[in-house]
C-alpha cells in the first residue's frame, strides 16, 4: 500500500500523538508499505528525510514551538497539506490518506478526498474533540464546531485511540467510531536500569494546565521526608513556574529538568525510573503511559479519560480523582513506602504490556487499511 499520512505533529515536534503517528508509519514501513508524512515545519529540522523508511515532508506553518500549536499554525498547516498533498497526490498516487486530528489534519484529508476521491481513515486522538480539553480548545470550537460533522462523517473509517475518547466523540458527531489504542514496539524498548535503592519518579508532558504538573511537586512537597527523586521532562509555559516551586522548597536537588527530549530520550529516562507520575486534567490515551507499562514503571494516574485504561488499582498502581491533591499523595506514600508493593506494582504492569505490543496495533490498521482499499 501507498499511504499519505497527515499530521500537525511529528517528532520531535508535538507530544503524544505525534509519535503514535510515527510509531504506526515505521510499523507500515516495517512490512514494506510506502509510506509518506506530510507534517508542520520547525526551524532547524530538514524539509525532507527519510527516517527509518518512511519519508517526512515537513511543509510551512510557521510554527514557533515544539511543544504548542497555535490556531492560526494549524490552519496555516492545512492550507500547505492541501497544496503539498494534492501534489503528492498527482505524482505518487497513494492508496488512502490517514489523518491524525480531525482537527486540523482532517479538514485537509477531506478536502483532497473530495478532490481526489481517495479514501481517508480520522484517528482522534482527544484534544481534537468537542470538549476534551475545555482550557485548551473550546475557544476554538466555537468556531469551528460547525465545520467539523463533515470531516467526521467523510471519513472511510474512523479510529479512536481509547474507549473515553469514542465515548466522547459520540456525544458529539453519528459516526460509527471503533477503538485501536495507542501501542508501544516492546522489543525496542531500552532494558531497565535499577538505581540506588531511591524510587525515582518521572513525568513526562507539557507544562501546560492539561498536564497539571505543579500537582506532582506539590505531593512531592508533602512527601520531602520520605526518599524520592524525580525527572520532569519536558517544556511550555508553565516550566518556570515549577522549577520556582521546587527551588522555594528546597528541594533542587532531588528534581532534575531535562526540558524538551526526543522520544528516546523519554524511554532512556523512564528506563530509569520506578514510577511514572500524571496527574492530568484529561488525556486521551497517554503514550508514556503505553511506554512505561512496556518498561516496567508502577503508574499513579488521575482518573483522566483513558488513563482508567492502563491502571488497576492495587495491582499496577493506583488512580485519583483529578486535582485531588490529597489523593495523589497518598497514592505515592504507599508505593514510596513500600518496596515490596513497588515491586510487585512494576511487575504488573509489564504482564499488561502485551495488550498495547506495537505489532498487534499495526496489524488492526494494516486489517482496516486493506478492508478499505480491497473490500
Amino acid at each position: 500500500m501507498k499511504i499519505l499520512v497527515l499530521t500537525h505533529e511529528f517528532p520531535p515536534v508535538g507530544g503524544g500523538g505525534g509519535r503514535v503517528a510515527q510509531d504506526l508509519a515505521q510499523g507500515l514501513a516495517r512490512r514494506g508499505h510506502q509510506i509518506c508524512v506530510l507534517t508542520a515545519h520547525l526551524d532547524g529540522l530538514a524539509a525532507d528525510e527519510v527516517v527509518a523508511g518512511v519519508r517526512v515532508l515537513r511543509i510551512p506553518s510557521k510554527r514557533r514551538a515544539a511543544f504548542r500549536a497555535e490556531l492560526v499554525e494549524m490552519v496555516r498547516y492545512d492550507w500547505s497539506a492541501l497544496t503539498a498533498g494534492w501534489k503528492l497526490i498527482r505524482s505518487w498516487q497513494p492508496d488512502l490518506i490517514h489523518a491524525h486530528f480531525a482537527v486540523p489534519a482532517g479538514a485537509a484529508a477531506y478536502v483532497l478526498s473530495r478532490l481526489a476521491g481517495l479514501p481517508y481513515v480520522l484517528t482522534a486522538h482527544l484534544g481534537d474533540v468537542p470538549g476534551a480539553v475545555p482550557e485548551k480548545t473550546d475557544r476554538w470550537f466555537r468556531y469551528i464546531y460547525p465545520f467539523t460533522h463533515r470531516i467526521w462523517r467523510g471519513a472511510a473509517r474512523v479510529v479512536a485511540v481509547s474507549q473515553f475518547t469514542r465515548g466522547l466523540a459520540l456525544r458529539h458527531y453519528a459516526v460509527p467510531v471503533e477503538v485501536i489504542p495507542n501501542g508501544v514496539e516492546r522489543a525496542a524498548l531500552p532494558a531497565w536500569q535499577p538505581g540506588e535503592g531511591i524510587p525515582r519518579i518521572v513525568f513526562a508532558g507539557r507544562f501546560v494546565p492539561q498536564k497539571n504538573p505543579a500537582h506532582l511537586v506539590e505531593a512531592l512537597i508533602r512527601l520531602k521526608d520520605l526518599p524520592w527523586t524525580c525527572a520532569m521532562l519536558g517544556d511550555g509555559p508553565l516550566l518556570e513556574e515549577v522549577q520556582r516551586r521546587v527551588s522555594e522548597a528546597g528541594l533542587g536537588a532531588r528534581f532534575s529538568f531535562p526540558g524538551w527530549v526526543t522520544p528516546g530520550q523519554v524511554l532512556d529516562q523512564m528506563a530509569h525510573s520506578d514510577l511514572l507520575a500524571l496527574p492530568s486534567r484529561s488525556e486521551g490515551l497517554p503514550v508514556v503511559g503505553v511506554q512505561a507499562l512496556a518498561l516496567g514503571l508502577a503508574l499513579i494516574l488521575s482518573e483522566a479519560g483513558g488513563n482508567v485504561e492502563l491502571v488497576r488499582p492495587a495491582e499496577n498502581g493506583a488512580l485519583f480523582p483529578v486535582g485531588d491533591l490529597d489523593a495523589l499523595t497518598s497514592a505515592l506514600h504507599a508505593l514510596l513506602v513500600s518496596p515490596a508493593a513497588l515491586a510487585s506494582a512494576r511487575q504488573k504492569s509489564l504482564d499488561m504490556a502485551a495488550a498495547f505490543d506495537l505489532e498487534a496495533i499495526v496489524s488492526q490498521y494494516e486489517l482496516l487499511f486493506n478492508s478499505i482499499i480491497s473490500p
